[in-house]
């Protein structure tokens, strides 16, 4: 059934949701996936609610330092020499819980206004890309101008001031820029507008941040973005290293005014990934638990004068008395990330210093099967000629982009928006549970693919089987979506 606008498909998807969960699982034993494999496999390892089994390396250095009597100052100091070692003394390091951890702490850090004085403290802006993600790194202050207002409403598990609301810190404000050649089309069953990015204009969109930098610029305190490099992030166009052309600009825009560049990197690899050295980056905030392998833990990696701050934070910099390092009591204690952590941290940065090619190898084989199956996919080859599948070793990931299925005013593959996500009507999310696979991030018309997750051995090496399954389902459930869309048969 061909649908004149777009909310009529949609509306179609969500009355057939059931049928379409009951065609996926039907599908799942088409496809032959087997029965003790469903349930403990997925499509990434980098999702916080599941994240991937730990590494043998990982496991057999933390059981052995947590048998030793350590103090936990030695092992942040570990980091911050491993750190050291590949970025420069000019850069310093400070772990943390969560990524989110740090987020926070770094922008109550180097962001928002002192609270000490006489009279009421100023108001502070950070400016930010409209982009993906929006709500971890564009949260932190009320957004403007005041058609964001509502942004976040609907992406916390709870609502009002203890869902993203109460994320919001003391009089800081959040300008949330949009980006030139993208677009911000409303879609999904749970509609909203989601950013297709793959057609940014990394010029275009410096000369329109700088202009909203000069209208904020008596309360401007930082800029921020993420640190990813695929197109359906808006980082397509790179230079001749491979760098993102908007981080580099975004950096220089930052130092310009005399502030620091913030970059969220939650699913990224220190030393090979996003690279500070390249980009410009004055902080840069990792999720070391999802592509980098580690415990669930963060890492906060920046230049020496940001990161004196961020540790006096943590309470990691030194004690009153004076010493070069410290791990005590301070604001942030509460993100303390704990020996173990600590220990899987140095284990993952040894290995990305000294043998990248552990994390980078299941890529390449990951890589090769994306395209294999998704080569196989049964659509009118308008749709097949709008995926483009792109590699990304600074996420250890395949992205698999679809927003040109909507070219030429043509309907394509149903994009749901992280609305969808939160409501649970996210069909390319849900549906893969119901063939017995973990799903992975699947909106914006943009889905990412790791390595990991049942998928990869103890050596964290890919396991074609388990991962070419998963695949194969991802695959069939697009397919299946499609047909109810009317866009191509059952």
């Amino acid at each position: 059934m061909a649908h004149k606008f777009k909310f009529q498909m949609y509306r179609h998807l969500q009355a057939n949701i059931a049928n379409i969960y009951a065609d996926a699982r039907k599908a799942a034993d088409e496809i032959g996936i087997p029965k003790e494999l469903r349930g403990k496999f997925g499509l990434t390892g980098a999702i916080s609610g599941c994240p991937a089994p730990l590494r043998h390396d990982i496991m057999e250095a933390s059981e052995k330092g947590a048998l030793e009597v350590i103090p936990l100052a030695k092992l942040v100091d570990e980091i911050r020499e491993l750190v050291k070692e590949v970025y420069g003394d000019e850069f310093d390091a400070c772990p943390v819980s969560t990524c989110e951890a740090g987020l926070w702490t770094t922008f109550d850090t180097l962001f928002t206004p002192p609270m000490l004085g006489r009279g009421d403290n100023y108001r502070a802006r950070y400016i930010i890309p409209y982009e993906k993600h929006l709500h971890h790194h564009g949260a932190y202050g009320r957004p403007f101008p005041g058609k964001f207002k509502d942004i976040f409403a609907d992406r916390g598990t709870t609502a009002g001031e203890l869902g993203f609301y109460g994320k919001r810190q003391n009089n800081l404000d959040t300008v949330i820029v949009p980006l030139a050649g993208a677009r911000y089309d409303v879609h999904g069953i749970k509609a909203h507008p989601v950013p297709l990015l793959s057609g940014v204009d990394p010029e275009e969109s410096l000369e329109i941040i700088g202009q909203h930098a000069d209208i904020h610029a008596a309360f401007l305190t930082g800029f921020t973005s993420l640190g990813y490099e695929t197109p359906g992030y808006g980082y397509a166009v790179k230079d001749e290293e491979g760098t993102p052309l908007l981080q580099k600009y975004l950096a220089d825009l930052a130092h310009s005014y005399d502030l620091p560049y913030v970059i969220d990197n939650a699913w990224g690899l220190p030393f090979v990934g996003c690279n500070p050295l390249k980009n410009g980056a004055d902080v840069i905030i990792y999720s070391m638990d999802k592509a980098t392998g580690a415990a669930t833990s963060g890492l906060i990696i920046g230049k020496d004068e940001y990161m004196v701050p961020i540790r006096r934070a943590m309470g990691m910099h030194g004690d009153r008395y004076g010493t070069t390092t410290a791990y005590g009591k301070a604001a942030f204690v509460g993100f303390d990330p704990g020996k173990e952590a600590l220990l899987s941290q140095i284990q993952a940065l040894k290995v990305l210093k000294d043998k990248p090619e552990v994390l980078t190898k299941p890529v390449d084989a990951l890589e090769k099967i994306v395209r294999e199956e998704f080569g196989k996919i049964n659509l009118p080859q308008r749709l097949k000629d709008g995926i483009t599948i792109s590699k990304s070793y600074n996420s250890t990931a395949v992205e698999v982009n679809y927003e040109k299925t909507w070219a030429n005013g043509e309907m394509g593959i149903p994009i749901f928006s992280i609305e969808d996500m939160y409501a649970g009507s996210n069909i390319f999310q849900v549906g893969c549970a119901q063939m017995g696979v973990i799903p992975t991030i699947a909106y914006d018309g943009n889905i990412y693919i790791s390595p990991g997750l049942g998928t990869c051995d103890d050596k964290g090496q890919l396991v074609d089987e388990s991962m070419r399954y998963a695949i194969k389902a991802l695959v069939r459930l697009i397919e299946i979506t499609c047909g109810y869309a009317g866009i191509a048969g059952k």
